[in-house]
């Protein structure tokens, strides 16, 4: 064995690798790569493969060194041939080693038809360890280096062995075989191991691009932000989708609640139309199980359930979660079938669905915190106690022939009385209002119970332009009236106070019965909506809090945060 010859077809050899390898990193850069950076088993991914990987193949072979008289080449075919194979599958490794081999066969010499099926048996071997790794769930196997570089060790190793079988005459074959055989195992598995680190350099690279679009999902979900605040329905989906659509450059967008589209923008949407009821499989098993469904058209396969004929080749369903994690719709995204899914837009997908889901809460949240309030502000507004209705009357009607003018002044209190139950404000009045409001209440109250009532109201007049929800008061002191001084057979008499504490406004409403005891929460209605309502608004820290010393007092506070006006006068 000629050592010298051997080491110097080895340097030679690599050096050809060396440009081949350029090549190789050149065109990482560029598109055409990104069907590479996935083990491939849709049909259109096949074929770019397959073009790739042949148009390598027959590079390595071009970029050989003839040998003893051009009868062989040592070349780097098994390269292409083999990854080809190990990232496409048998069929497109069997296609790549028959081009390529067809190549070798055309360039002639005694062996032309070893090389021939050499490379096609490489092909071969780098497509059925594809389907063993498939098929095993090892699926990122297919990009470790040293795999490449142990499957292509093996695909010369056979290559030659096909060489001494085939080639004739044989003295000049294993003369051959023996001359090439290190060289070609050295750059062959060098030259796969360092091409697949080429292509894992693409994938980090996009896994990079990923880790920045994730960001993105923040600035988008900005954008999208107080949009389904106002309503999980079809305009604010249709202004959701479009924002999405523009940001993320996907093929198309689709929002759905759980029985219909909401909204689509993109490729398909002469079929796919908002309104119409959802009929896609993955759709119903994201809602049903609660799960992101991924159909990539590779390892997932994907087909339009409206129209055989649509351009998307690809689906990520996103579920929104509502109240307690149930699902409440889908944000879905599309990619045609020219396109591959990226991680990118998985990845971005998720986090814009769990950012948009809290925003629906939010808004859903608020909603229903505003009708509650509403309803029961309607409710203290209509809660005319009947009885009250007819003391009033009782009351005006026994002293129109003794006092026309106290008659008069009581007419007058009932009517301010009634007019600010039907037309206060349903949210925030000044203290000085809701306090002009009991006085109209207590000018019937006092005139019923005459001497044996009376009230006193202490409140800074600083204090008078502090804003407080509305029926605030009027319940707590009709409760101390009706449930306390009303029944006492001594005089009664109550104290309403203001005091500023901190940065919030401290109200009380004090009785001198002492006859409160906690009730059920459907008992004392007026005194529980007050306190739900601070509460629901200001946080648990605030609302109506309740002491009794039995037989001697009773005392309502209430807490409320201190918002006062510019201008309120209490004259």
């Amino acid at each position: 064995m000629n050592l010298q010859a051997i080491t110097a077809l080895s340097l030679a050899l690599l050096q050809q690798m060396a440009i081949y390898l350029a090549v190789a990193y050149l065109l990482s850069r560029t598109r055409l790569f990104i069907p590479l950076t996935r083990a491939t088993v849709r049909w259109p991914h096949r074929i770019a493969c397959y073009v790739i990987f042949s148009l390598f193949c027959i590079m390595g072979t071009l970029l050989g060194l003839p040998v003893v008289s051009a009868n062989a080449i040592a070349n780097t075919p098994a390269i292409g041939a083999v990854i080809g194979g190990l990232l496409g599958g048998p069929w497109v490794g069997l296609a790549v080693g028959i081009t390529g081999g067809l190549h070798r066969y055309q360039l002639g010499g005694s062996f032309a038809l070893p090389a021939a099926l050499d490379i096609i048996a490489q092909g071969l071997l780098g497509g059925f360890t594809h389907r063993y790794l498939i098929r095993s769930g090892q699926v990122r196997m297919l990009f470790s280096p040293l795999l490449a570089a142990t499957v292509t060790f093996i695909g010369v190793v056979i290559e030659l062995g096909i060489d001494l079988a085939l080639a004739r005459p044989f003295d000049e074959a294993l003369h051959i075989v023996s001359l090439i055989a290190l060289p070609m195992l050295i750059a062959n598995t060098l030259g796969a191991a360092v091409f697949m680190e080429i292509l894992n350099d693409r994938r980090d690279r996009i896994e990079h691009q990923s880790r920045a679009f994730s960001a993105k999902a923040l600035e988008i979900a900005a954008h999208a932000d107080g949009v389904l605040r106002h309503g999980f329905d079809q305009e604010n989906s249709m202004r959701v989708a479009r924002i999405l659509y523009d940001q993320t450059g996907v093929g198309a967008v689709a929002i759905t609640d759980c029985e219909k589209i909401l909204a689509f923008i993109g490729i398909g949407d002469d079929h796919h139309l908002p309104g119409t009821s959802i009929t896609s499989p993955h759709t119903h098993a994201a809602i049903a199980n609660n799960e992101v469904f991924f159909a990539d058209g590779n390892e997932v396969p994907y087909q339009c359930s409206i129209d055989p004929h649509c351009r998307l080749g690809s689906s990520l369903v996103i579920p929104l979660a509502g109240e307690d994690g149930r699902v409440i719709g889908t944000i879905k995204l599309y990619e045609p079938k020219t396109r591959l899914f990226s991680t990118i837009n998985r990845t971005l997908g998720e986090g814009i669905a769990k950012l948009l889901s809290s925003q629906i809460l939010a808004g859903r949240y608020e909603r229903q915190k505003s009708l509650l309030l509403q309803s029961e502000l309607k409710l203290l507004q209509a809660q005319i106690n009947p009885h009250f209705l007819f003391n009033a009357l009782n009351t005006i009607l026994s002293v129109t022939h003794d006092d026309v003018g106290k008659a008069r002044e009581l007419i007058r209190d009932l009517s301010t009385y009634l007019r600010k139950n039907l037309k206060r404000p349903t949210e925030d009045v000044t203290l000085f209002e809701e306090i002009d409001h009991i006085r109209a209440y207590l000018g019937i109250q006092l005139a019923r119970f005459s001497d044996r009532l009376t009230v006193d109201i202490d409140i800074p007049d600083d204090l008078m332009s502090v804003r407080v929800p509305a029926f605030t008061l009027q319940p707590l002191v009709e409760n101390a009236i009706k449930h306390g001084t009303s029944q006492m057979l001594t005089a009664g008499h109550i104290a309403i106070r203001a005091r500023r504490q901190d940065d919030c406004l401290v109200l009380e409403v004090e009785d001198n019965a002492g006859l409160y005891e906690p009730k059920p929460v459907r008992d004392g209605l007026g005194m529980n909506i007050v306190d739900r309502r601070i509460k629901n608004r200001y946080g648990e820290s605030h609302g109506v809090t309740m002491t009794s010393l039995p037989g001697r007092s009773t005392l309502a506070t209430v807490r409320v945060p201190m918002e006062t006006v510019l201008q309120c006068s209490p004259s």
